[in-house]
């Protein structure tokens, strides 16, 4: 459309529209925008535990700004039926705030969101929480040395911005064919509707990966006919699940240190594991032929279990937990289609081996916008430039928590710090402990803001990429959602948390430009990079 031309008023409109002018009443002053500290995007693990420490840190002026109206993160968002963790509880919880209440080994959604509840208010976090606040875009002002904040809900400004939004947040649903005009009931694992009764409805599942392992076994009882949509097999493991009993939570609840001796032997069994997907792939042999009579303990047919057999070493791939899941695939009423969807034509789902099945409801358990984050698409740092820009070729950031050209933008859960057999709340925790250290330093030397230098980034996630070559998410031979579009995987962290919670320690500031203000916030003068 041709751009719109302003018309030159006749002399009779100029007349009258200057008078108007001078008649019009002044306008009110504009209200000043509030500014704090620090703002924090998200209320999952991450915002929480960020606003925990930040105040056990004395740093009180801080907002934890939350799209939905409650807290949670990805445990409020996936609420479908059989959601689980597949870390034991007493392990996926925060060390400062051990719960000796956990009802089973390995929790529920809602036992894992109130949790989360409970943080909130135990440690005070409610004055903080801003809810039906959608951040829309983050600013770095160079002038002022600060970042500008524009919400759903208001303006702010903030000296340190703490991305924790979480890789799970963005749900991804495949463009496909035919899909908007399908005429029955679409929604993502992640987007459940629970107003939709799916019993006795002809139900398609696309999908075979962690979500779509839990919702399968818990809707295939109740539904007409269940379609499976399996692009890829995963690797099963057993589920050693089991309710924690009374005596285990009376021991927990009033002698503490069992609880603290039951979450170390969690995490020094998960921590041994580690090197035999870092650098021994081979020695997860032994648990592949465990996955494999696990299968075949559940499985009768040999055609249903040569759909469910990868191809791929185990490790390549997330490896899923589920007593329930192959019982589920072998139900009477489950049909198992080894081909991703191509397109839908009417109520007609058509997978890619050409085969046409009739259903009232798709479940898409697809995943999630991991290594394309859509906040980078709304952040704009040094000059302008758009994180997603500065990403193009791939997320990368100095020890997983920041990004040149993005000054005190820290990340919790950022490029490379996923986990492929641990509790991410360790690696959470790590991160914290970095940025406290990193505003607590930028006050004690008197500076305003810090970003990496171009030199300690690269050398960080060279040597970085170096140590995943070697992994079994590099040599296993798939294609999981830990790659990018160019095969690099900018998701996972290729060694143990306990190496990663050392490099978190403190911040080196050997590897930042530091920033300082040079005049009131009031003026608009350049900063300048303080020699270290």
């Amino acid at each position: 459309m041709a751009p719109r031309t302003k018309k030159s008023p006749a002399p009779a409109e100029t007349a009258h529209a200057e008078t108007a002018s001078v008649e019009t009443a002044p306008a009110e002053p504009q209200q000043p925008v509030p500014h704090v500290r620090v703002a924090v995007i998200g209320s999952g693990f991450g915002g929480l535990g960020a606003g925990v420490r930040l105040r056990r840190a004395g740093i009180t002026d801080f907002v934890i700004l939350e799209r939905a109206d409650s807290v949670g993160g990805t445990w409020r968002d996936n609420s479908y039926p059989g959601c689980a963790c597949d870390v034991p509880s007493h392990l996926y919880s925060f060390s400062f705030a051990p719960n000796p209440e956990w009802p089973r080994v390995f929790s529920g959604q809602p036992d894992i969101r109130a949790y989360l509840e409970r943080i909130a208010d135990t440690f005070g976090l409610r004055p903080h929480l801003r809810f039906g606040t959608e951040v829309r875009e983050l600013r770095w002002d160079e002038e002022r040395t600060r970042w500008r904040v524009t919400t759903s809900a208001g303006n702010w400004t903030a000296d340190a911005v703490v991305s924790a939004a979480g890789p799970l947040a963005e749900p991804q649903i495949p463009d496909l064919p035919g899909l908007d005009a399908f005429p029955g009931k679409v929604f993502h694992s992640s987007r459940w509707d629970h107003d939709y009764d799916l019993a006795g409805k002809r139900v398609a599942v696309v999908g075979t990966g962690a979500s779509a392992i839990q919702i399968i076994p818990a809707v295939q009882p109740t539904v007409r006919s269940l379609t499976v949509f399996q692009r890829t097999p995963a690797w099963v493991l057993p589920r050693a699940d089991r309710e924690v009993t009374g005596v285990e939570k009376w021991l927990h609840g009033k002698l503490p240190p069992t609880g603290l001796l039951r979450r170390a032997g969690l995490f020094a069994i998960r921590e041994l594991q580690v090197d035999a997907f870092v650098r021994r792939p081979q020695l997860l042999a032994l648990v592949q032929q465990v996955a494999l009579r696990h299968m075949h303990r559940a499985v009768a047919d040999p055609a249903l279990r040569a759909k469910l057999t990868p191809d791929y070493r185990i490790g390549c791939k997330r490896i899923l937990l589920s007593n329930t899941y192959y019982p589920a695939l072998a139900a009477p009423n489950t049909e198992v289609v080894a081909a991703g969807l191509r397109e839908l034509r009417g109520s007609t789902l058509v997978a890619a081996d050409g085969s046409e099945h009739e259903v009232d409801a798709v479940v898409f358990g697809t995943g999630f916008h991991t290594t394309d984050l859509p906040i980078a698409e709304r952040v704009y740092g040094v000059g302008g430039m758009a994180l997603a820009e500065a990403w193009k070729d791939g997320m990368e950031a100095l020890r997983g928590s920041t990004v040149r050209g993005f000054p005190n933008l820290f990340f919790v859960i950022g490029p490379n710090t996923g986990l492929g057999n641990n509790s991410m709340i360790l690696m959470i925790e790590s991160q914290l402990n970095y940025l406290i250290d990193a505003l607590t330093t930028l006050d004690s030397i008197g500076a305003t803001a810090m970003q990496p230098t171009e030199r300690a980034q690269r050398q960080w996630n060279l040597e970085l990429q170096h140590r995943m070559s070697r992994t079994v998410w590099t040599t296993g031979g798939c294609r999981s959602w830990y790659l990018d579009e160019d095969g690099k995987n900018t998701v996972l962290w290729p060694a143990s948390t306990s190496a990663f919670r050392r490099a978190t320690r403190h911040v080196d500031l050997a590897e930042y430009e530091l920033l300082k203000r040079t005049a009131p916030l009031g003026d608009a003068r350049d900063t300048e990079v303080v020699p270290v």
